[in-house]
């Protein structure tokens, strides 16, 4: 019988075991010379600022806020009232407004009817909320030299949604504000996972097939498997997710620790997946979240929108 570690794993011989220990111990002298979390200095970018937190004093709330996914339905919750009471008829019929798919409020925008009138005020209303954001944004320090914003998201992947991205780009022109408005041309649910080949240590991401990564929302968590496909493309640029999950866990009102229970379980499911297909798994998983992130991976503000409290370490 062949003599075990005391571990329980059986050891490894042969030619292919040594060069996955070299592999292993190599990934781990990158492991240990990281940066701590949160860290402005990374791979291929340096970070400047991030995760502005400006107060709206109309809402109460963070001027990002009123710009997002959940606003643009409550706008349009807003129209919709307000055009019922004119014609005595909802034009929605007795579907919530978040109910709604974007592909169903796509095919309610195409008609020349009253939802459609409500839709196209809402775009609107929408867009001048975004562009004052943005012109805001632009008067910090941190931003003054900004010359692109890049949009994530799913708003703008409807058809509604890309008007109303194309009338933020007039109203920020006709107010001589100096900058581009761009959109992710990954989807909405991948650009956070993809975005994580940028930032891990190249030397790290050269020894491996792919990474995993983690984008938590205030609504979704997306976790996935990036695959890098650096033997093609060193730059990265046709990176792409091979396996995701989502979990849009605001259905669910978790708790903190439910959530992080609820990503890791997902991880471990792709795990699986990765050892089923051969996949070579770098030990190393990168989580994008919203707030001001410490070094030692705590965070310090700006999780109002995520369920439970993350500012806390209980």
């Amino acid at each position: 019988m062949a003599s075990k570690d005391t571990d329980g794993k059986e050891p490894r011989t042969g030619k292919g075991s040594e060069k996955q220990d070299d592999k292993d111990s190599k990934a781990q002298r990158e492991l240990g010379i990281l940066g701590p979390h949160g860290d402005m200095r990374l791979a291929s970018v340096i970070i400047n600022g991030y995760s502005l937190e400006l107060r709206d004093r109309e809402s109460d709330g963070f001027v990002g806020d009123v710009a997002s996914g959940t606003a643009f339905r409550h706008m349009l919750d807003a129209w919709r009232k307000l055009v019922t009471s004119m014609s005595g008829k909802d034009p929605f019929g007795s579907k919530a407004t978040r109910d709604f798919s974007k592909k169903q409020l796509d095919k309610l925008a195409d008609k020349n009817d009253d939802a459609a009138h409500a839709l196209e005020q809402a775009a609107e209303d929408y867009a001048l909320q975004l562009a004052g954001v943005v012109q805001r944004f632009m008067k910090q320090p941190t931003w003054r030299d900004v010359e692109r914003v890049i949009l994530g998201g799913g708003f703008h992947q409807s058809e509604f949604g890309s008007r109303a991205i194309g009338r933020v780009r007039d109203i920020l022109k006709a107010d001589k504000t100096p900058v581009e408005l761009h959109t992710l041309h990954h989807h909405a649910d991948e650009g956070g996972l993809i975005g994580w080949v940028h930032l891990a240590p190249p030397a790290l991401l050269q020894s491996y097939d792919a990474i995993l990564a983690v984008d938590i929302g205030g609504t979704n968590v997306r976790c996935g498997i990036v695959q890098t496909h650096l033997h093609r493309a060193p730059d990265m640029s046709l990176a792409e997710v091979v396996r995701r999950e989502k979990w849009t866990h605001k259905d669910d009102s978790p708790r903190r620790d439910e959530l992080v229970e609820g990503i890791a379980e997902r991880l471990e499911d792709l795990i699986a997946h990765a050892e089923k297909k051969k996949i070579a798994l770098a030990p190393y998983i990168g989580v994008a979240c919203p707030g001001l992130i410490v070094e030692d991976g705590s965070i310090a503000g700006g999780t109002q929108n995520l369920p439970g409290n993350w500012e806390s370490t209980r």
